[in-house]
């Protein structure tokens, strides 16, 4: 009989919670295959089985588990039941040697097996229905149980009015237990409006010169570089090239010490089912547009598919979040500790202008820069932004160090 114990996630993380088991007590399980969700204080990890067997379930959704405690039991003596799912291997060798033995039923129907669980949600499943107001939702789990991702796909492409059921209709309460993530996010955020000497300040930037090199070179960009070009590569870009100026803006603090640091680790605040994320793209201020359009995407994804690792989102030295994807005009975003500043890009809106003493219509962003006032002074937080702002309104200056070309050309 194996013991499952909790493998430590990372550095400083003591316990875990069961977020979702995907198995029931008395399945047959595969090597490697994953059998519960855990939270932890940073990220949502996959449990992995470490052999083949029946398991045996030891402790419940929602139960805090300390690292290195046994959560469930796998008897890898047991044989493979009949009624086990193959494992992808022997489904592989089994095509090979009968490709197709019978054309005729090949083209048959799979009749589906009616149990207990079909359309059943799991216990977080049917929270997150109960949340959302919805009231079917076709399940892909064992059996055709509903997991809690057919929920989140189910959302993610729509519904039809029949399969929510909206308000209903009484003055009844439910009592949500919130994630351990959640809660640890709750306290940093308590912690960053209390320990920190938090300010905002604000500019605006005319995005058409932006705007205008994505219509000319987007085609050829993804043809040749295999990535979209997208906004995010170009404020990394101008943010990198602002820290290089400002220093302070990319340091924070250690107890009567500042540390500042001489690369940029930029996180980017992403959305994901579990939440908010902050991967980290490493050294930015040494990549391509291209290279950091890759990289916000492989994290994007991982993120988005619950995989992403604590390591990718830990150790940044700056952050950019975008709330303009979500239609958002202004806010003041929250430092993410231990960082001393965030970036804050928000939707992009047609504006009345003055150009040359002209009124002219400019797609225009407003972007907010949250600080640190113990180490960052208000003339380095508005030398930043608007170095920013000077870099993305003449994108060409990302080429040569912020400098204007023809001064360069002049050596100047």
């Amino acid at each position: 009989m194996l013991e499952m114990k909790v493998p430590s996630p990372g550095e400083s993380i003591s316990e875990v919670e069961i977020a979702e088991w995907l198995v029931e007590t008395g399945d047959w399980v595969e090597k490697d295959q994953a059998i519960a969700e855990v939270d932890s204080d940073k990220a949502t990890l996959e449990l992995p089985a470490e052999e083949a067997g029946i398991i045996t379930l030891m402790a419940e959704e929602g139960d805090a588990v300390a690292v290195g405690a046994v959560v469930c039991l796998i008897d890898t003596e047991a044989k493979r039941p009949a009624s086990a799912n193959k494992p992808k291997e022997e489904e592989k060798k089994e095509e090979v040697l009968n490709p197709n033995p019978n054309p005729v039923a090949v083209k048959t129907a799979p009749v589906a097996k009616e149990t207990y669980a079909k359309d059943v949600p799991s216990v977080s499943a049917k929270k997150m229905m109960d949340e959302n107001g919805v009231s079917k939702v076709q399940g892909t789990g064992k059996d055709g149980r509903v997991l809690k991702q057919d929920v989140v796909n189910a959302m993610a492409a729509g519904f039809s009015p029949e399969a929510t059921s909206g308000w209903g209709g009484t003055r009844g309460t439910e009592r949500v237990k919130m994630s351990m993530l959640r809660r640890k996010v709750a306290e940093r955020l308590v912690a960053v409006k209390n320990e920190t000497a938090m300010l905002t300040t604000f500019n605006e930037v005319d995005m058409k010169p932006i705007m205008d090199i994505r219509a000319k070179y987007k085609m050829k960009f993804k043809e040749q570089l295999g990535v979209n070009l997208g906004f995010m590569s170009f404020f990394t870009k101008a943010v990198t090239e602002a820290l290089n100026h400002f220093p302070a803006v990319n340091g924070m603090i250690d107890g009567k010490e500042m540390i500042v640091h001489n690369y940029a680790d930029i996180g980017i605040a992403v959305s994901s089912p579990k939440g908010l994320m902050v991967p980290v793209v490493r050294n930015a201020e040494r990549m391509s547009l291209a290279e950091i359009e890759a990289e916000i995407k492989r994290l994007a994804i991982k993120a988005r598919d619950g995989k992403i690792s604590i390591d990718e989102m830990q150790g940044g030295t700056f952050t950019i979040t975008n709330g303009g994807v979500f239609g958002s005009m202004l806010s003041t975003p929250i430092i993410n500790p231990p960082q001393s500043a965030i970036l804050g890009m928000h939707n992009i809106v047609e504006r009345a202008m003055v150009v040359d003493r002209e009124i002219v219509i400019r797609p225009i962003m407003y972007v907010a820069l949250s600080y640190d006032h113990r180490i960052i002074d208000g003339k380095e937080s508005v030398g930043f932004l608007v170095k920013v702002k000077e870099m993305l309104e003449n994108p060409e200056r990302m080429l040569f160090g912020a400098k204007d070309p023809v001064e360069v050309l002049l050596g100047l």
